[in-house]
C-alpha cells in the first residue's frame, strides 16, 4: 500500500485505516455511514479501508442493520478469531500463561508455583514451555503479540526489568527479545500492577472510571495508577511504585529488600506479615501461629489471615497495624492524585472486611475533604484473573495503536 510516510515509519493511508479498525473494534462506528461521519472521512476512503481489512480478515459483514430510507446497511465487526496472543504474569512466587483471541478473550490458561527469583532464563524457559502447551487452544490461529507481566520495574519503553529488587539476575534483561525470537511476533513487557490495574479498567471495578488507584498487596506493595482512563507509567516507566515510600514512625531497623529501611512494603507487605508472624509464633504471643509452626512447615500469609479469623490476638494486631500502614500511604496518594475509585487487591486482602475497613478509614481520615467527597475504596472484582486480563490489553492496546506496531511498523506488515 502507497501513500505519505507518517509517523513511526507508518503511511498516512496506513493511519487512516488503523483509525477505521480503532472505531470497529470499539464498536464507537458500526456502518460504513457512522464510520464517515465518527472518523470525519469520505465515503471512498472508508470504502477502501474497510475493503483492506476484510481482505486481512480484521473485519467481517455481520448482520444488516434498521434502515431510515434506502438500503439497509449492513453491520461492521471486528473479528477478534482473526490472531490469538500469548500472555505470562509473573508474581514472586508463581506465574500464569494464557492464550486469547484478539478481543483478549481467555481462550485457555496455566499456572503454578514459581521462584521468580530463578532468574530469567530459567523462568522464561518455563514459560515458553508453558505457552507452547496452551497455544493449540488457539486454533492454529497466527500468534500477534505477546505480553509479559513482571513483579518489578520495568522500562516500558524497552521491556527491560530496572533493578527489581526481588528478581535476582533479571537486571536489563532483554525480555522483549528473548520471547519474540521463539514466537516471531512483537512482545511488551509491564510491571505486573500495571497489568492488574489494566484488567480492573478494561473488564473489572474500574470500568467506565477514569481516575484510578490499583494497590496490590501481596508478597510486596505497588500500585497502578489511571489517568484520563490510560495507564500513567511516569517519564521510564516507575510510577506507582509505593512499596518503596517510608512508613512514619516504623522502626529504623526494619531492612527492605531494596536496601533501604522503614519501606511501606517492609513493613506492611505479605513478606513483612509473614516474618512478623513467624515472630510471633516463636515468642508465644500467638497460639495459632506456634499450632501452624508446630507442624513443620513454615508460616504463609494466609496463616494469618486464617488466625485472625479464629480470634488470635497477634494475628488480628498484625493486621490491622499492616492496614494503618497502608492506609496512611495511601492517603497521601488520593491527597496527590485525587482518583474518583481505589481498587484493592492481591492475596492480603483476603484478610476480610475489617482489613479493607481499617484501610478506608485511614485514608479518609487522613486524606482532604475535598478528595475523598466522592472517593470509593472497593475490592477488586477479578482476583488473580485481571493481571492476566491486563496483559492481554496491555498487548491490544499498543497492537492496534494508529498506524504502527512495535519498532514502527505497520500493522498489516504483520500480515504478509
Amino acid at each position: 500500500m502507497e501513500g505519505r510516510l507518517g509517523a513511526n515509519g507508518a503511511t498516512a493511508d496506513d493511519e487512516v485505516t488503523s483509525t477505521v479498525l480503532h472505531l470497529i473494534r470499539t464498536s464507537q462506528a458500526r456502518t460504513r455511514s457512522e464510520l464517515s461521519r465518527v472518523g470525519n472521512l469520505g465515503r471512498t476512503v472508508v470504502s477502501r479501508c474497510i475493503r483492506e481489512l476484510i481482505d486481512v480478515g480484521l473485519v467481517i459483514d455481520g448482520e444488516t442493520t434498521i434502515s431510515n430510507g434506502g438500503r439497509a446497511p449492513r453491520e461492521l465487526c471486528f473479528n477478534a478469531d482473526a490472531g490469538a496472543l500469548l500472555i505470562a504474569k509473573f508474581g514472586a512466587t508463581a506465574v500464569s500463561v494464557g492464550v486469547t483471541d484478539l478481543a483478549g478473550k481467555m481462550l485457555a490458561t496455566a499456572g503454578s508455583a514459581w521462584q521468580i527469583e530463578a532468574g530469567p532464563d530459567e523462568s522464561l524457559d518455563y514459560v515458553v514451555e508453558t505457552m507452547r502447551s496452551v497455544q493449540p487452544k488457539a486454533a492454529g490461529r497466527r500468534v500477534w503479540g505477546v505480553g509479559v507481566g513482571l513483579p518489578g520495574p520495568v522500562e516500558f519503553a524497552t521491556g527491560r526489568p530496572t533493578s527489581p529488587p526481588i528478581m535476582p539476575g533479571w537486571d536489563g534483561y532483554d525480555v522483549r527479545a528473548r520471547l519474540g525470537v521463539v514466537f516471531d511476533a512483537p512482545v511488551w513487557v509491564d510491571n505486573d500492577v500495571n497489568v492488574m490495574a489494566l484488567g480492573e479498567l478494561r473488564a473489572g471495578a474500574a470500568v467506565g472510571e477514569r481516575d484510578v488507584v490499583v494497590l496490590k498487596i501481596g508478597t510486596g506493595i505497588g500500585a497502578g495508577l489511571i489517568s484520563e482512563g490510560h495507564i500513567h507509567r511516569g517519564a521510564q516507566g516507575s510510577a506507582g511504585d509505593v512499596g518503596h515510600v517510608p512508613v512514619i514512625g516504623t522502626a529504623l531497623d526494619v531492612v527492605c529488600r531494596c536496601g533501604r529501611t522503614g519501606c511501606l512494603e517492609a513493613v506492611a507487605g505479605g513478606a513483612a506479615i509473614v516474618r512478623d508472624g513467624s515472630a510471633a509464633a516463636a515468642d508465644g504471643s500467638s497460639p495459632f501461629l506456634a499450632d501452624v509452626a508446630a507442624g513443620d512447615r513454615s508460616i504463609v500469609v494466609f496463616d494469618v489471615i486464617d488466625g485472625a479469623a479464629h480470634g488470635d490476638s497477634a494475628c488480628m494486631t498484625l493486621l490491622t497495624t499492616a492496614a494503618r500502614h497502608i492506609g496512611d500511604v495511601l492517603a497521601t496518594i488520593v491527597n496527590i492524585y485525587n482518583p474518583s475509585l481505589v481498587v484493592l487487591g492481591g492475596a492480603v486482602t483476603s484478610a476480610g472486611d475489617s482489613f479493607l475497613a481499617t484501610i478506608r478509614q485511614q485514608v479518609y481520615l487522613r486524606s482532604s475533604p475535598l478528595a475523598t467527597r466522592d472517593l470509593r475504596v472497593v475490592r477488586s472484582t477479578l482476583g488473580q484473573l485481571g493481571a492476566a486480563i491486563g496483559t492481554a490489553h496491555m498487548v491490544l492496546d499498543e497492537l492496534f495503536v494508529a498506524g504502527c506496531l512495535a519498532d514502527g511498523a505497520p500493522l498489516w506488515d504483520l500480515l504478509t
